[in-house]
């Protein structure tokens, strides 16, 4: 099959910026990405191009390619039936209730959308998997289209998982480490997935692109995600054990990375990961162990997350230890919301449970972040599993647009995102503008640390016990 058309069913962090960059790159090749949220397709189609998702060079290419070869619709049906293939982009959120609740992925989404290609489709097609899955799900999506397909219809189901970073994935889309491919291992599986590499071919080196079966496919994609968590709750382990002897995390950091069997890559110290795919890939894979009755190996893997919610709880009880064993009706100034810079995304955020942490000992909280709209970050902090009380939220929550006017008047302020603009603030007006002693809490190692101290700072960070005995006559309290 030469692939002339293809449909991505969702208009998400995943669909979107995937397929602008197919669409890119194949100018042949026409790109119809649909959903069903009206509010999301009008943004996409915005005349202004306020995109429902922030991603450098995103704006960019959207702009090249739309209306020529990329289009967005909620006309989910037309797109389904004139495709040659078919990308399935679509949320899979870990389940809230019943079986498997707080590990195993919710597939309702998988299912509707497998439903709907087979009610829709008259003529053969290519359905990929690109939402991160459980291993055997594409199996499952194969016996929803076979029971329901029309007499000379057929179907190839291949897994094509993504590897984006956010912040970083239209980078990652135009030149990625590779490219992964499972199907069938039958002459119609191997021709869908020669098929799908023709596309990728138009950029990537052939070298790059690895054919697999379908179930390696889907498990390369939980393991790489559960190996790059893992690495970070290592060296946050490890930053525990910093602070409490008077080691630097960085200094250890480096050494271990200059060992070319382990590498510099993920040892960054920090709050801990957050975002769409660490903690519910991990979680995924648990509940996979569990359900085939490898219990050791599922608490192995449940420790990585385990220790990521240490991190955080860990240094929300800094902070407070920090501030004189109490933060009762004190403004503390939290930079940023996002899970990491360069992204609007808010999904598992460190900054949510730090949040929550310091408003369950009655703080108040000024927050500023560049990209994350102020109603997104309401909606996380009330969210029932972080706070149970809106008006809770509503009384010690104020979201500002400048950080300067957000550090105003605090007692401390806190970096919770390493965007680059806080390395550049002026610390010394900051200073100028808060209550005495002016406290510095550095969650992701990005501030100059020396220099603030000399400015008059009592600076905090992660992985480093700091002497500041006689600083000012403080000493901090030790927790």
């Amino acid at each position: 099959m030469v692939i002339k058309k293809v449909c991505c069913i969702g208009a998400g962090y995943v669909g979107g910026p995937t397929c602008t960059v197919i669409a890119y790159k194949c100018p042949e090749v026409t790109v119809t990405v649909v959903d069903l949220s009206q509010e999301r397709i009008d943004q996409w189609n915005s005349e202004d191009f306020n995109l429902p998702i922030y991603e450098p060079s995103l704006v960019e290419v959207v702009k090249e390619c739309r209306g020529r070869n990329l289009f967005f619709s909620t006309d989910i049906d037309t797109a389904i039936q004139e495709a040659d293939l078919i990308f399935i982009s679509v949320n899979t959120p870990t389940k809230t209730f019943g079986l498997g609740k707080g590990r195993a992925p919710d597939l309702k989404y998988i299912e509707n959308a497998s439903r709907r290609i087979a009610k829709i489709a008259d003529t053969d097609k290519i359905v990929v998997e690109k939402s991160t899955v459980p291993v055997r799900a594409a199996e499952s999506i194969q016996r929803i289209l076979q029971a329901n397909n029309k007499p000379g219809c057929s179907f190839e189901v291949l897994s094509n998982p993504e590897f984006l970073a956010e912040g970083t994935a239209i980078r990652d889309l135009l030149n990625p480490d590779r490219v992964l491919i499972g199907g069938d291992e039958t002459p119609r599986g191997r021709r869908a997935m020669e098929d799908l590499a023709c596309v990728y071919e138009n950029w990537i080196p052939r070298k790059k692109i690895i054919l697999t079966n379908t179930w390696s496919s889907e498990l390369s994609k939980l393991a790489g995600n559960a190996f790059l968590a893992q690495r970070i709750s290592s060296i946050n382990a490890m930053s525990a054990i910093c602070e409490a002897t008077g080691a630097d995390v960085a200094e250890v950091a480096h050494a271990v990375g200059t060992d070319s069997r382990i590498g510099p890559k993920f040892l960054q110290a920090s709050l801990g990961f957050g975002g769409s795919c660490f903690q519910k890939d991990v979680l995924n894979l648990v509940y996979l162990c569990e359900a085939l009755n490898l219990p050791e190996v599922a608490a192995y893997w449940h420790q990585v997350i385990a220790m990521n919610d240490l991190q955080r709880r860990r240094f929300a009880n800094k902070i407070i230890s920090s501030l004189f064993n109490t933060v009762t009706d004190k403004k503390i100034a939290i930079l940023g919301f996002a899970f990491k810079k360069d992204t609007g995304d808010t999904r598992e955020s460190s900054s949510i449970y730090l949040c929550k942490f310091l408003m369950e000992e009655g703080a108040h909280l000024n927050i500023y972040d560049p990209q994350v709209v102020p109603q997104q970050i309401l909606s996380e902090l009330k969210y029932p599993s972080i706070c149970d009380d809106p008006k809770k939220v509503d009384r010690l929550v104020t979201i500002f647009k400048s950080p300067y006017e957000a550090i105003k008047d605090t007692h401390a302020f806190v970096i919770c995102t390493e965007w680059d603009e806080f390395v550049t603030l002026d610390y010394q007006t900051i200073y100028n503008s808060m209550l005495k002693p002016a406290f510095a809490f550095d969650g992701r190692r990005v501030l100059d640390h020396d220099n603030m101290q000399q400015i008059g700072f009592h600076i905090e960070t992660v992985g480093k016990r700091r002497n500041m005995k006689g600083l000012n006559g403080y000493t901090p309290v030790t927790p």
